[in-house]
C-alpha cells in the first residue's frame, strides 16, 4: 500500500511539475494583466470602490449575479422594499442622491403591505429629492409619507421644510403646529415655526410697502399724464412698443401716432431712447422736466441733458455747455453761445424751424409745430453763418418759429 501511495504521490509531483513547467514558455491565459490588475481588479464586487451607474450583465456578471441575489423573487414584497430601502440607504450616505431616489422608489414599487415601511420610503426619497432641490416632489413625498403614518416626526419636519425653501409661509405655521400636537417639545418644529412666523411678518410687510409704492407710482404717472395733456404737448413714438402677454395686430397703429396727450400711450412711450433710459418727470414745484438731445451735425457729436426744466431756455445750458471749457471736437473755436443757433425738424416733413435760444422750453414744446418723438425732445444746433450751416440749410425750408 506503501508503495500504491509513494506511486500516486510522485504521478501527483510530476504532473505538477509538467503543469508548472509551461509556464516557463507560455502564460496562464486567465490570469490579471500585469498593467492592467488594478482595473480588473475593481470589476470583482468585493474589491469595487465605486459601483457603476447601471449594472450590465454583460459587462459585470458577478454584480449582477449579487442584484439578483438581493431582489430575489422568491422573498416576500416586505424583504424586498427593505433590502432596497438599505441600498437606498447607503446611496444616500455616499451623497448619491439620485441613485438613492432610484433604490427607495424601487422599494415603494414593490407594495409591501408595511405601512411604517413604506413611511420611511417616501420620507427618504423625501430627504433625498430636497437635497438635490426639488422642493415639490420632496413635498409630495413628506405628504405620501403623513398620509401613510399622521405623526411621523420625520415626514413633518421635511414638509415643513420643503414650505419654507418654497417661501409658502402659512403652510409652514399648519405643518408645525400639526407636529407640535404629537411631538410638543420637539425643538426642530419649534425652531421652524418660530423662522416661519418671523419671515411670514416680513413678507406681509414688503407686500404692504410694494402695493403702497405701486399707489404712489400710480399717482405720480397719472399726475405726469395730466400735466403734459393740460399743456397740450404732441407726442409720437417711432418705435414699436413691446408689451408682453399680447399678440394684437393692432400694436401697429401705435407706431407713428401722434397723440395730444399721454393718456392712450403709457409712460413706456417716454423713456428716452438713450442709454441712461431718462424720462420726463414733474419736480417738486410741479414743471415738467425732459430729457433733451442736442445734435451736432458738423461734427456727428451729440449732447443729452436727463433733465431739461420746461421754464429754462436754451441759452441757460448752452453758456453752460460751451462756456469757458470748449469741447475737444472744436478745433475752430467757434461754438460760443453767441454764435449759436437751434432748430428742430417738424415730424413727417423736412421742414426746420428756427427758435428763439432766449425762450424756455415749455414754448417750443407746446408750439403747434413741435412734436415730442420717443420721450424726448430733439434739437439741431448749428454755428451761425459757418460754411457747414449754409450747406446744411440750402435747399431746406427754414422757418423762424413764432
Amino acid at each position: 500500500m506503501a508503495s500504491l501511495g509513494q506511486q500516486g504521490g510522485e504521478d501527483s509531483d510530476d504532473g505538477m511539475d509538467e503543469f508548472m513547467e509551461k509556464f516557463k514558455t507560455q502564460k496562464y491565459k486567465n490570469a490579471f494583466n500585469e498593467s492592467t490588475w488594478e482595473e480588473e481588479f475593481d470589476k470583482i464586487p468585493m474589491f469595487m470602490k465605486n459601483a457603476p451607474e447601471e449594472v450590465d450583465p454583460a459587462t459585470h456578471p458577478e454584480l449582477a449575479c449579487i442584484q439578483s441575489i438581493i431582489h430575489d423573487d422568491d422573498r416576500t414584497p416586505e424583504e424586498k422594499a427593505q433590502s432596497l430601502k438599505d441600498e437606498g440607504n447607503e446611496f444616500f450616505k455616499e451623497k448619491n442622491y439620485k441613485r438613492a431616489i432610484l433604490s427607495y422608489s424601487e422599494g415603494l414599487k414593490r407594495n409591501c403591505a408595511d405601512a411604517d415601511l413604506n413611511a420611511i420610503l417616501y420620507t427618504n426619497r423625501a430627504a433625498a429629492h430636497f437635497h438635490l432641490g426639488n422642493m415639490r416632489s420632496a413635498l409630495n413625498d413628506a405628504v405620501s409619507a403623513k398620509k401613510l403614518k399622521p405623526n411621523h416626526l420625520k415626514a413633518l419636519l421635511r414638509g415643513a421644510q420643503c414650505c419654507l425653501e418654497l417661501r409658502n409661509y402659512g403652510d409652514v405655521l399648519q405643518w408645525c403646529d400639526e407636529g407640535l400636537r404629537a411631538h410638543p417639545t420637539d425643538k426642530k418644529l419649534q425652531e421652524l415655526r418660530n423662522t416661519a412666523n418671523k419671515k411670514k411678518r416680513e413678507a406681509e410687510r414688503d407686500a404692504r410697502k410694494a402695493k403702497l409704492k405701486e399707489k404712489q407710482q400710480r399717482g405720480e404717472k397719472e399726475a405726469l399724464l395730466a400735466a403734459i395733456k393740460e399743456r397740450g404737448v404732441k407726442l409720437v413714438r417711432t418705435t414699436k412698443p413691446t408689451r408682453q402677454g399680447s399678440d394684437s395686430e393692432d400694436e401697429d397703429g401705435d407706431e407713428g401716432r401722434v397723440t395730444a396727450g399721454m393718456a392712450d400711450m403709457g409712460l413706456d412711450g417716454l423713456v428716452s431712447q438713450e442709454a441712461t433710459g431718462a424720462r420726463v418727470f414733474l419736480d417738486d414745484s410741479g414743471a415738467l422736466n425732459w430729457p433733451v438731445l442736442f445734435l451736432y451735425p458738423e461734427h456727428c457729436q451729440t449732447d443729452f441733458i436727463s433733465a431739461f426744466c420746461e421754464t429754462s431756455n436754451f441759452l441757460d445750458h448752452l453758456a453752460v455747455m460751451f462756456g469757458e471749457e470748449l469741447p475737444p471736437w472744436d478745433t475752430d473755436r467757434k461754438y460760443l453761445p453767441q454764435n449759436l443757433q437751434v432748430f428742430f425738424e417738424e415730424f413727417g416733413c423736412e421742414q426746420l424751424h428756427q427758435v428763439d435760444v432766449s425762450a424756455p422750453l415749455s414754448s417750443i414744446l407746446q408750439h403747434s409745430r413741435y412734436t415730442v418723438k420717443d420721450g424726448s425732445p430733439c434739437f439741431i444746433i448749428l454755428v451761425a453763418g459757418s460754411s457747414y450751416s449754409k450747406q446744411f440749410l440750402s435747399g431746406k425750408k427754414v422757418y423762424w418759429l413764432k
